[in-house]
C-alpha cells in the first residue's frame, strides 16, 4: 500500500486544528467533500480512525494524536526544503520546553526571554509533574524540561541536569498587615502560613528546620502551583514561604514584605534534557544564552528589580 501523501498530511493537519471539516475546508479554500475523501483515504491507507466525533468537534484518537505528530514533522520538513532550495528565509521553528508546577512563572519567562526577543521561533511550553513531563521527554515530544530538583541519567535514559540558578527562600507577608520581622524559628510557633507543597524542593528542609526547633506553625492551606501561592500570598492574612522571586513585583511594589529570608534554605533551577542523536539546535542555543546570566533575588529590605548573575554563582544576598 502506498503511504500517505502531502496534501493529505496537510489536510488531517488542518482538520485537527480547525476542530471539524467544514472549518478546515474553508480554511484551505476546498470543498468539505473534498477533504472527507482525503482524510477517509489517509484512515484507510493508516488502519485507524484518526478522530471520534465530540459534539460539533472532531477530536483525535490515541493514533490521530501519533499520526499528528508525525504530520507535523513531514509537512514542516518539505516546507522547509522548498524554502531553502528557493533561498528564501527559514520558516518559523519550534522548541517544546516543559515546565512543573512549583517552578517559578517569572523564572521562566526570564529563561525563554532570549527565544521572545527573536521573532523567528515557536515557543510551545506544557506544565505538568516532573514523571508527566519526563515521559513526554522521552517520547521525544518534548526538547527540554524545566524543574526544581536534578535528575540523574543512566545507560537506558541519559538524562542530563543543568543548574541554571539557585535562589534564596523567604517568609513573605502582607504589607498593609503590619507584622514586625519575625524572630526564626520561634515566632512561626501558631504563625497562619501559606505553604508550598511538599513536591517543591525547598519544603522538606523547611519542614526539617521547624522539627527540630519544635514549633508548629498553623498551615491555612498547601499549594503545588507556585502562581496560586503568589495570588493567594497577597490576598490572605498569614505569611507564605516563597523565594523572593516569585513575588517581586509586589515586594517592589510594596504590597508584600519581606519578613525574613531563611539562611541555607534555598531553592534550585534545573534544565533537564536528554542525550539525543539529532538534538534541536535551539535548545543549545537557550541553554548557553542561560550560562551567561541567571536571575537573582534582591537582598533583604531591597525592592529594587534583581540584578542578573552568573549561572551557579552565589545568589545576591
Amino acid at each position: 500500500m502506498a503511504p500517505p501523501n502531502l496534501n493529505q498530511l496537510r489536510t488531517f493537519r488542518t482538520i485537527a486544528r480547525e476542530g471539524s471539516i467544514a472549518a478546515a475546508a474553508k480554511r484551505l479554500h476546498l470543498s468539505p467533500s473534498a477533504l472527507s475523501i482525503q482524510l477517509a483515504a489517509l484512515e484507510a491507507t493508516l488502519g485507524h480512525a484518526l478522530f471520534h466525533r465530540q459534539g460539533r468537534r472532531l477530536v483525535l484518537t490515541e493514533a490521530g494524536r501519533i499520526a499528528l505528530e508525525h504530520a507535523d514533522a513531514i509537512v514542516r520538513g518539505a516546507e522547509d526544503l522548498v524554502l531553502r532550495l528557493k533561498g528564501h528565509a527559514e520558516p518559523l521553528r519550534t522548541i517544546r520546553i516543559g515546565a512543573v508546577a512549583t517552578i517559578s512563572r517569572n523564572f521562566q519567562v526570564r529563561f525563554l526571554r532570549p527565544l521572545f526577543a527573536r521573532g523567528d521561533i515557536e515557543v510551545v511550553l506544557r506544565a505538568g509533574s516532573l514523571d508527566e513531563l519526563l515521559a513526554q521527554l522521552a517520547a521525544h515530544t518534548l526538547d527540554l524540561v524545566l524543574a526544581t530538583t536534578e535528575v540523574t541519567g543512566d545507560a537506558a535514559l541519559p538524562w542530563r541536569s543543568l543548574l541554571l540558578a539557585e535562589q534564596p527562600v523567604s517568609l513573605i507577608g502582607r504589607a498593609r498587615d503590619r507584622r514586625k520581622r519575625l524572630a526564626f524559628p520561634t515566632d512561626l510557633d501558631g504563625l497562619p502560613m501559606l505553604l508550598p507543597s511538599r513536591a517543591a524542593s525547598y519544603r522538606a528542609g523547611f519542614d526539617l528546620l521547624i522539627e527540630q526547633a519544635g514549633v508548629r506553625p498553623l498551615v491555612l492551606a498547601e499549594v503545588d502551583d507556585m502562581a496560586m501561592l503568589r495570588l493567594l500570598s497577597r490576598e490572605v492574612r498569614a505569611v507564605a514561604l516563597v523565594p523572593p522571586l516569585i513575588v517581586e513585583r509586589e515586594l517592589a511594589e510594596g504590597s508584600l514584605r519581606e519578613l525574613h529570608r531563611i539562611p541555607g534554605l534555598t531553592q534550585r533551577f534545573y534544565a533537564i534534557t536528554l542525550g539525543r542523536r539529532f538534538p534541536n539546535p535551539l535548545v543549545a542555543e537557550l541553554l548557553a544564552a542561560a550560562c551567561h546570566a541567571a536571575p537573582a533575588a534582591p537582598a533583604p529590605g531591597d525592592v529594587r528589580a534583581p540584578r542578573r548573575r552568573a549561572l551557579g554563582g552565589p545568589s545576591a544576598r
